[in-house]
This record gives structure tokens, C-alpha cells and sequence, in this order.
């Protein structure tokens, strides 16, 4: 008969000596340089992009931003028309976009059967994967020609109108602020829509049932119950959509005309300031590369002020929230 010796387990096989944290030392100093590492990119971009813009900025002093004229082959660059371009276009995608992506989200989480939902998640999922310059494609061949007729047929049926002349006017060739932002509004729609759908499943399941117990109607659970507990996190959603918005660069240059104006027409040409780089920088030299360069400084800045702004938004809302609650 064999004599079978049992061993006691040392734990120290398994979880090793607690004595011992450099693994822990070292995880933090891993975790502490990549976070670090984010600090010095942001940095150096900034600095590098500064440093090469700088002679547009000596060339044409504090009136860079607010200069409406933007005339390279006269040595003026004023990006006052681009800028706006850009926020205006943005606003369009945002107003497109975000009743849309919010509806989705709610009939994705409150309404549709299972099979429905993930059939529309799915959905989402390939259009934000679909490359931009796909639907610029779309918006310049299919959408441009019938937009055109659009919107000289809005333009004419508000003719007598004198506000709204001057905000529809006609249109030359169906490029225009409208269509960039229709076609950058249906880009986020996605993104907003995931980032939506994701906070409204975090409210309490418990909640809904019981405001529906109560006697409310879906509606007014949602409004009620859904929005209050989710308003912080649909707001981060908005302002990253914006955040993206803003950046898009191939899509815009398709469909927006390449006419930088500032103008209250939002069916006449303009320009932004992803598109006009992205047109331009390659054969560019001299100021005129530097002035381009500052239009990517302004980008920057933009987003850097829009992402400070939405953490501070949804701080103060879900404060708001809180306090009411």
C-alpha cells in the first residue's frame, strides 16, 4: 500500500509574497506615464502646431480669427468666414442629429422587441463604420442635384418673407452649408446613438417599473424617470458628436462648396476648417501654409474649449440632478 504524503498549499504559490510590491510599483508607474504620455502629445501639438503657424499670426495680428477676408493671392487671411463655416455646418449636424439619435436610443431601449433592437444595433454599428469620404461620395453625386431643387423651391416659396429670404436663399449648385451639415449630421448620428443608449440602460430597471405601477404611461416614465437619471450623460453624448462634427474633414470638402462667406444663406456655398486644410496645405508655402497651419491652432482650440465645456455641463447637470432628486 502506498503511503501518500498530502502537502499543505503555501499560499504564496498562488497569490506570491505580499511582501513583495514592486508589481504594484510597477503597474503604477506604467499606468502614471501612459497618462503622462497623453499630457505630452497634447503638448507637443500645440507647441509644434503654434511654432509653424506663427508668421500668419505675426502677419496678420490679433485679426487672424475675425477677418472675414480670405484671399491667398493678395497675402489677406482672414479665417472669420472659415471659422464660421465650421460652427455653423456643426450646428446643422447637431440640430440633424440629435433629436435622431435620441429617438433611436429610446426605441432601442424602451420600445422595440429583442429581435428589433438588435437589428438596429447592428445597423449603427456598420454606419459608424462606414469611411467618411463614402458619404460625401453619396452626398455629392445622389443628394447635391435633388438638394439644389430643393432648396431654390424653398428659396422661392419664401421669397415674400424677409427673415426667412435672407436664411433660404437660392442655391447655385446644391452645395452649401445645408448639405455638409445634413451629410455630417447623419455621419454622428451613430455616435450619439451608442453613447445615448448606453446611459439610458443604466436607469434603474426597478424605477421604471415602478413609476409604471404608479399609473404612468411610457411617456411619462421616460420623461419622468429615464430623462432626469440619464440628462448628464446624453449631454457628454451631444458634445462629443459635436466634438466630431467639427473635425470632419472629407465629407465637408465634397459637399460644401469651397467658397469661404459669412453670410445668413445657409443654402450658399462656404468652407470650414478641416476642409480647407485638408484642399489646400500640400501645395501651400510660405505664410500662406502658415495660415493654414493656424487654422488647425483654432481647430484645436475649439475642441479643447467644447471638451472642458461638456465636462463642466454635466457636472452641473448631474448636480442639478441630484439636488432635485
Amino acid at each position: 500500500m502506498t503511503d501518500l504524503a498530502i502537502r499543505p498549499i503555501d499560499h504564496t504559490d498562488l497569490v506570491g509574497d505580499r511582501n513583495d510590491h514592486r508589481p504594484d510599483k510597477l503597474f503604477s508607474a506604467a499606468a502614471m506615464a501612459a497618462g503622462y504620455l497623453v499630457l505630452v502629445i497634447l503638448a507637443a501639438i500645440a507647441i509644434s502646431t503654434t511654432v509653424k503657424s506663427w508668421p500668419a499670426f505675426q502677419a496678420e495680428g490679433f485679426g487672424y480669427f475675425f477677418r472675414d477676408e480670405w484671399a491667398p493671392s493678395r497675402g489677406r487671411f482672414g479665417a472669420a468666414s472659415i471659422v464660421y463655416g465650421t460652427l455653423v455646418v456643426s450646428a446643422i449636424a447637431l440640430v440633424v442629429a440629435v433629436p435622431l439619435s435620441i429617438g433611436i436610443a429610446l426605441f432601442i431601449t424602451e420600445v422595440a422587441p429583442r429581435k428589433v433592437r438588435s437589428w438596429i444595433t447592428g445597423i449603427m454599428d456598420v454606419l459608424a463604420a462606414v469611411p467618411s469620404v463614402v458619404f460625401g461620395l453619396w452626398g455629392f453625386l445622389m443628394l447635391r442635384p435633388y438638394l439644389k431643387d430643393f432648396y431654390n423651391a424653398v428659396a422661392d416659396a419664401v421669397a415674400g418673407v424677409p427673415v426667412l429670404r435672407s436664411i433660404f436663399g437660392p442655391s447655385l449648385s446644391g452645395q452649401s452649408f445645408m448639405t455638409a451639415g445634413l451629410i455630417v449630421g447623419i455621419m454622428i448620428v451613430p455616435i450619439i446613438t451608442s453613447i445615448v443608449r448606453e446611459v439610458l440602460s443604466t436607469v434603474p430597471i426597478n424605477e421604471k417599473n415602478g413609476a409604471l405601477a404608479l399609473g404612468a404611461t411610457r411617456w411619462e416614465m421616460i420623461r419622468g424617470v429615464v430623462f432626469p437619471h440619464s440628462t448628464g450623460g446624453m449631454v457628454g453624448a451631444v458634445m462629443l458628436g459635436l466634438g466630431r462634427a467639427m473635425g470632419e474633414t472629407i465629407a465637408v470638402a465634397l459637399v460644401i462648396g469651397a467658397s469661404p462667406q459669412i453670410t445668413a444663406n445657409l443654402f450658399s456655398q462656404g468652407d470650414a476648417m478641416p476642409s480647407i486644410i485638408a484642399r489646400n496645405l500640400n501645395e501651400a508655402s510660405g505664410t500662406y501654409r502658415a495660415a493654414l497651419i493656424g487654422l488647425g491652432v483654432g481647430l484645436f482650440l475649439l475642441t479643447i474649449l467644447i471638451n472642458i465645456s461638456a465636462r463642466l455641463l454635466v457636472r452641473r447637470v448631474d448636480a442639478r440632478t441630484k439636488g432635485a432628486s
